[in-house]
């Protein structure tokens, strides 16, 4: 399968409200049914906080991930949505997926922790992809985007598909503008970047949910408020305007054997 047609949710989710975002969730998947994929933000069903972490966490066979798992199931679509999740040691800021028949498949938990994150959540040591309808989808959450390494990871590894939940909040919205088109570019994978949008317990969040192709071009937007985008992809398909000769291959044509070596030292 290399056609899938997916759902960016941008919502202001509920802080502290779960059961008010698993209703979020409702309304986006009735309101799309058919859709291959729902990709909703970071941390959504809790809201973004780093405070009182421990009273939000949620065990991935509990009721309220078992309630998104039922909905997916009932409309058919994949969903891939930010819970605060119950682990060893501690909290997880993990990205959960269930696909259509309502299993969840995987929870990645984020492996680059932003700011107040460090002291809220213990940090996960593995990157993850997960398969979907045949398609190998490698899963980032927010500050993860900013590391090449990480997307780098996933495409070596084989992912078809990035896809980054984030609760990114102004002042840098640019940066993962850039971050989310460069992680595409550089290794020729389709990205959906998915954001929050608007007020929340600290940060105001700066929205810029976009699906961005292989070739770094833009696919579809949010605007600057709450809403859904819907977005029709072709995973095998490039910009026809770029010849294939020219097309560099990065992967292929990397070096990473490369050492350093500092020029000028006395004795050179």
């Amino acid at each position: 399968m290399t056609r899938l047609d997916a759902v960016l949710a941008q919502p202001t989710p509920k802080l502290r409200d779960v059961e008010g975002n698993v209703e979020k969730a409702r309304g986006v998947l009735s309101r799309h049914a058919g859709a291959d994929l729902v990709v909703f933000p970071e941390l959504f069903l809790s809201g973004y906080t780093t405070r009182g972490v421990d009273g939000l966490s949620l065990d991935l066979d509990g009721p309220e991930v078992g309630e998104v798992a039922r909905l997916a199931r009932e409309n058919g679509a994949a969903v891939i949505f930010g819970v605060p999740e119950r682990v060893s040691g501690g909290v997880a800021n993990s990205a959960v997926c269930v696909d259509r028949t309502g299993r969840v498949v995987g929870s990645y938990r984020k492996t680059h922790l932003f700011g107040d994150e460090r002291g809220a959540f213990v940090a996960g040591d593995e990157l993850m992809m997960v398969e979907l309808d045949g398609i190998k989808t490698g899963l980032l959450i927010c500050f993860d985007v900013e590391f090449p390494e990480v997307a780098r990871s996933l495409a070596l590894a084989g992912a078809d598909l990035l896809v980054t939940i984030s609760a990114n909040m102004d002042p840098f919205g640019r940066d993962h503008d850039v971050f989310a088109t460069a992680r595409a570019l550089e290794n020729g994978l389709t990205h959906l970047y998915v954001n929050q949008v608007g007020p929340g317990e600290v940060f105001t969040f700066a929205g810029g949910t976009m699906a961005v192709s292989a070739d770094g071009e833009r696919l579809a937007q949010a605007g600057p408020s709450e809403g859904e985008v819907e977005v029709s992809l072709d995973l095998s398909a490039r910009d026809e305007g770029k010849p294939e000769h020219l097309r560099p291959n990065y992967l292929e044509q990397r070096r990473p054997q490369l050492s350093v070596r500092t020029a000028g030292r006395t004795g050179e």
